[in-house]
Parts: structure tokens; sequence; C-alpha cells
């Protein structure tokens, strides 16, 4: 709505003042919702029960029972109030992005919904099966991709030699500038398999890490912006250039949603920094990843996210390997197989290693600074 104030009297419809008032609003949402979101919580018993396959975990967490869940959705709501009122809502890359918001974000809530049920005498401890939530994140990234695909045929650039190029049917390399032609029919295949990889790990990822107070909501702030940066440079035709990157025609909108996520991310800090007076719970972690994933697809800078995100991969890893060594390990009889972690997530390694849960937080920040400055390096390395 504002953007359409703003295109009359700045230029590029005045993208640097919409981020900011994007990432302000997003923030003022949360810190004036946050209080009293928390009081109805409370009231209505959702109360979070962590329980975990390991009694030592149980009782290092034993403190957090009944601390309210759902929080998640007074992220969704900032970011989505956010971006109706500062994004270009005729930009289709906006309206994906904001279809993403509310198709996962109410996935995470029957989610949640589900899980809470269970302390009442009904429903599932784990909520929805692992395989229900997959399908349904699989069927929002084949339908953003095919969406996506279609968008992005406005793209096309002249590259070096003269030959017609589409970045935004191409997939590119951190460490090159060439990319990997994806815009033949044949080749569509990979790409729709490529966002769906990209935003069903980003989102279960994301939600991995959702173990500790404020660990998910420090390194999405991380993360989101570096991709707030990235989408500025992907979206700029000088920049792009100077820098090399792929020249996708709308992506700059992305920045608006980055500074939204940013700022919700922030603003939910405030309550769920130790010792947490709220958790985001599936509502607020599966839209945030699927976010950060549809935002690295747009930019085209899906293996960026590998790097900048890598405290989100090493969660995803962490579980992966256990499950595995665990099955491969198990032997007849009913018998337990090995373990690579003392638990996983890796966070609850460390944990249950000895580290106060803040300095396993604090210290996760610190790695997902530390990759974040390597993935904004490797744009000189191009």
């Amino acid at each position: 709505m504002i953007y359409w104030l703003f295109e009359n009297y700045f230029q590029s419809g005045g993208l640097t003042l919409r981020m900011a008032g994007a990432g302000v609003l997003s923030f003022a949402i949360v810190m004036l919702v946050g209080p009293r979101t928390i009081r109805l919580l409370i009231r209505r018993k959702l109360g979070d029960r962590p329980e975990f396959d390991h009694a030592d975990l149980n009782q290092l967490t034993r403190h957090k029972s009944n601390t309210p869940t759902m929080g998640g959705v007074m992220i969704v709501a900032a970011i989505l109030v956010s971006s109706l009122l500062f994004a270009n809502l005729g930009n289709a890359y906006v309206t994906m992005g904001l279809l993403a918001l509310l198709w996962l974000g109410i996935l995470g809530g029957v989610d949640d919904w589900l899980k809470l049920r269970f302390a009442s005498g009904a429903g599932s401890r784990d909520g929805l099966k692992s395989w229900e939530k997959i399908l349904f994140q699989i069927g929002l990234a084949v339908l953003l991709a095919v969406s996506i695909r279609a968008t992005g045929r406005q793209s096309f650039i002249v590259d070096e030699a003269g030959n017609f190029l589409n970045p935004a049917h191409s997939f590119y390399l951190p460490f090159k500038s060439a990319p990997i032609d994806l815009s033949s029919p044949g080749a569509s295949v990979f790409y729709i398999l490529i966002v769906v990889l990209t935003m069903v790990g980003s989102c279960n990822a994301v939600n991995l890490t959702d173990g500790m107070d404020g660990l998910a909501s420090g390194c999405t702030i991380i993360v989101a912006g570096v991709f707030l940066v990235l989408s500025w440079l992907v979206g700029v035709g000088a920049w792009a250039r100077q820098f090399d990157m792929p020249l996708v025609a709308g992506s700059a909108e992305m920045t608006v949603l980055c500074a939204a996520i940013l700022g919700a991310c922030v603003g939910f800090l405030w309550f769920n920094a130790h010792p947490a007076q709220v958790f985001m719970g599936d509502t607020g972690s599966l839209p945030l990843g699927g976010l950060i994933g549809y935002v690295a697809v747009v930019t085209r800078q899906e293996l960026m996210l590998l790097i900048a995100g890598g405290v989100f991969v090493m969660e995803a890893v962490s579980v992966i390997l256990q499950v595995g060594v665990f099955k491969l390990t198990k032997p007849a009889g009913g018998l337990e197989g090995k373990r690579l972690f003392r638990c996983a997530p890796l966070h609850h390694h460390f944990h249950l290693g000895g580290w106060a849960e803040t300095k396993v937080v604090v210290r996760f920040w610190v790695l997902g600074l530390i990759f974040a400055a390597i993935a904004l390096a490797t744009l000189k390395l191009r």
C-alpha cells in the first residue's frame, strides 16, 4: 500500500525507506502484541512440555515446562502486516512469499495444536507425522517452483559472448560467476528439484534448530541479514554487474521481506531470550525457514544458503548422521544401536556435555556470524 505513495516521490519506489519501514514496523508489532499474546497463551494453557528420549535432557529442560508456545503467530502476523504495507503487492515474488508465509504458518500451527492437545489427553505428542509435514512442504515448493520459473522469464540478459542468458533460470555456484543453464524445457525437472530441496531443507533445518532460548531467532536474524544484502545486489543492475551476480528482475522486493523477517525476529528475541517467556514453536520456525529458502531460490543463491545458514546445516546434518548411524549399527533382537552424538540436534549434544544453555546459544550465534562473513566474502571471489 505505502509502495504506491513512495513510487511517485522516490526513485525505485523508495526501496531503502520501505526496507527500514518494514523492519521497524515488524519489530514494533511484535513488541506491542507480545505481552498480551503471552498472557493469552498462558490463559489458554498452551504451554510447552519438553519430552525427549533422553532422561538427562528431560532433567535439564524441566524448568521449561508450561512455557507458552505457538508464539510464532506474532512473527507471522508482523511479517504479513509489514509486507502488505511496505512491499510492492504487484510484484509476483512478494505475492508468492506471502503465500509461503501463510501456508507454512498454518501448517506449523496445526502441528503445534495437535502437540498441545496431547497434554490434555488427546492428539499425538509428535503432532503431525513427519511425512505429512514434508508432503505439505513439497506441495508448496513445487507450486512455487512452477510460479517462480514462469515469473523469471522476464530476466533475460546478454552475456559477454553475445548469447542470451536468463539468470532466473540458471544455477549459480558461490565461487563462480558463470552459471549452469537450466532454461531448457528438459532442465525444468532439475529446477523444481532444486527449489524443493532448498525450501524443504531450510524449513526443517530451522525447525530442528529451534530447541533453545533465542537460538533459532538469533540465527535467523543473521541469515536474513545476509539475504537482505544479496537480494539488494541481485535486484539492482549496477550492483549485480559489479559483483558478477545474476540480475533477476523484481527480486529487489525481497529486501523488504527480509527486513520484515529481521524486525519480527529481533522483536521476538526480546521475549524468547533466556529465560524464555514464549517459544515460537512450529508456527514460527516452519515459515521462517521456508521464507529464507524461498528468498534464496528467487535470488538464485541456493548454495549460498548452505554457507550463510551454516548453523542450520550443522543442526540438520547432526540429526541425519545420528539417525543413520543408529539404524546402521542397530543389532538384531531389538537392542539399541550406537549414537554418534550424546543427543541430536547438535545443540543438545553440547548441552549434555556440560555447556550452559546460554553458552551454547551465544557460541552458535558466533558461528552464525562467521558463516555469514564467509558467505559475503565469496562475492569478492567471483
